[in-house]
């Protein structure tokens, strides 16, 4: 039963990191703006800077983290140069 809610914690294709990036993405925006009201100036556009900044580098970790899909085409050249091989 806990295998079967544990796997709704983990990302197991692009789309799915796509729409965890996205959602995060829409919550430092919200945040920068409040950021932007709370500390007028550098100091406020620095924090907003940083909190979109996180996302970009977030991301790009859950994207490196997540299994290119790969073309049939490609896949088959793959085994059969470690056919070949064997």
């Amino acid at each position: 039963m806990w295998k079967r809610v544990g796997r709704l914690f983990v990302i197991k294709n692009r789309f799915e990191a796509y729409l965890i990036i996205y959602a995060l993405a829409v919550g430092a925006t919200a945040r920068a703006q409040l950021y932007l009201v709370q500390y007028p100036g550098y100091a406020g556009e620095l924090l907003a800077l940083c909190c979109t900044g996180a996302v970009f580098l977030g991301g790009a970790k859950i994207l490196d983290a997540t299994p290119k899909k790969r073309s049939r085409h490609r896949q088959r050249l793959l085994v059969d140069r470690w056919r070949t091989r064997s």
